[in-house]
């Protein structure tokens, strides 16, 4: 599968170390009443779609960057590839 990173161009995907999904950008806020359960969700519930799903793919033997690969898990087609820290911030989030 080739990945094609936003700054480096097509990669093959061995160069790439999978997270998860992409939902791990939305860490919760530990200062909340419900912090105890938010992070266990965070942690422990996951969904498994089959279909489109944005995942969090790190550039292990690359540039070190994080990217948001938007893949179909059924025929692993790769829609988009965007900068973990792009969307982070549109979202009002640092990393």
């Amino acid at each position: 599968m080739i990945i094609n990173h936003p700054l480096l161009g097509p990669r093959d995907s061995s160069e790439f170390t999978y997270l998860g999904d992409a939902s791990l950008i939305d860490r919760p806020d530990p200062q909340t009443d419900t912090a105890a359960q938010d992070f266990y969700e965070y942690q422990y519930i996951r969904e498994n779609p089959a279909g489109l799903l944005r995942e969090l793919w790190f550039h292990e033997g690359g540039d070190r960057s994080w990217l948001v690969v938007t893949r179909n898990t059924i025929t692993h087609e790769i829609t988009s590839v965007e900068m973990a820290r792009d969307v982070a911030r549109a979202r009002g989030r640092s990393i």
